[in-house]
């Protein structure tokens, strides 16, 4: 009577078990690089979409006043990986902008005096540690719309 009770029983063995979980770690070995790479990229969003609203700041500051203006480092605060809260100074509340919360980047914008018979120009910087390893990835946008970036070249 215990022999059929033996045949009856169900369940998995060890070896399945052991290869359902082999199997887990190999999938989240391809995963979660993928996913930190995924994460990396939606965050250079942030750089060039603010750099598009400060861009258009920029051009309407300049349509009242004849002249852009230039702004300092925003947030003020190092650049560090994560987020930062962004500062109310620095000139951009000036041009009338501001982020919607915290940043992952440090604004800022240089201005060019002209020459003679030269238009004035500018050009707005987005520079972050998005991944923690010491180097800044930049961004650039002119007042010509020109986006380049991220430099040092990273493989976002």
């Amino acid at each position: 009577m215990t022999k059929m009770l033996k045949k009856d029983q169900k369940g998995f063995t060890l070896i399945e078990l052991m290869i359902v979980v082999a199997i887990i770690g190999i999938l989240a070995a391809i995963a979660i690089p993928n996913f930190l790479q995924y994460q990396l990229k939606s965050k250079t969003a942030e750089a060039k979409t603010n750099l598009g609203a400060i861009k258009t700041s920029q051009e309407a500051y300049r349509a009242e006043q004849d002249a852009y203006l230039p702004c300092a480092a925003n947030p003020a605060a190092a650049i560090t990986a994560g987020k930062r809260t962004w500062d109310a100074g620095g000139g951009f509340a000036t041009i009338g902008f501001a982020p919607a919360g915290d940043v992952y980047y440090q604004y800022a914008v240089a201005v060019t005096a002209p020459a003679a018979a030269t238009p004035p120009t500018f050009s707005a910087t987005a520079t972050g540690d998005l991944d923690a390893d010491g180097t800044n990835a930049v961004f650039t946008m002119t007042d010509a719309g020109a986006l380049t970036g991220p430099v040092p070249a990273t493989a976002f």
